[in-house]
């Protein structure tokens, strides 16, 4: 599936909430999950600068869905977000049975931004939703959100590349 010009405004949720989580000293990374009406349900944005790296949107969602959806409605949802899943929101997703995914950069962007930007490597690989989640329906990236979105990263580690 293809993104479709009336999602944007959940992709571009998704950059304010990460451009959020930047103001407040985090790493910026926004989500929003929306039903299949269309309705925002809920939206978080990163919170590791706390300490527990643990604290991404996507892993937030994915808890919170588990005690106001039922199963069916986690299926037909959908989940926007800034930057495709990491390892463990991928499995939390799948794991609670979350519906399709939609991201704005790639995993292998943000891999290759981070490198040009000369960021250690995460202690978990970067990889693919569905290297994690092979069930997953996902689409992305976003050509014309991405570059918010690097250019929030390269806020964040305060560079000029």
């Amino acid at each position: 599936m293809v993104v479709r010009d009336v999602e944007l405004p959940y992709l571009r949720r998704c950059v304010e909430l990460a451009e959020e989580a930047l103001e407040a000293g985090d790493e910026p990374f926004g989500s929003v999950l929306v039903g299949a009406d269309g309705t925002v349900l809920a939206e978080d944005r990163n919170r590791v600068a706390s300490g527990d790296r643990t604290r991404h949107p996507e892993f937030a969602l994915a808890r919170w869905s588990t005690a106001r959806l039922s199963p069916e409605e986690r299926a037909a949802a959908t989940v926007y977000t800034s930057g495709e899943h990491c390892p463990m929101c991928a499995a939390a997703h799948a794991w609670v049975g979350l519906g399709r995914i939609v991201y704005v950069a790639s995993s292998e962007q943000l891999a290759g931004w981070l490198t040009e930007l000369g960021v250690p490597a995460p202690p978990v690989r970067t990889l693919p939703v569905n290297d994690v989640a092979p069930g997953v329906t996902v689409d992305g990236p976003v050509p014309e959100l991405a570059g918010q979105v690097r250019a929030l990263h390269r806020r964040f580690h305060h560079r000029d590349v």
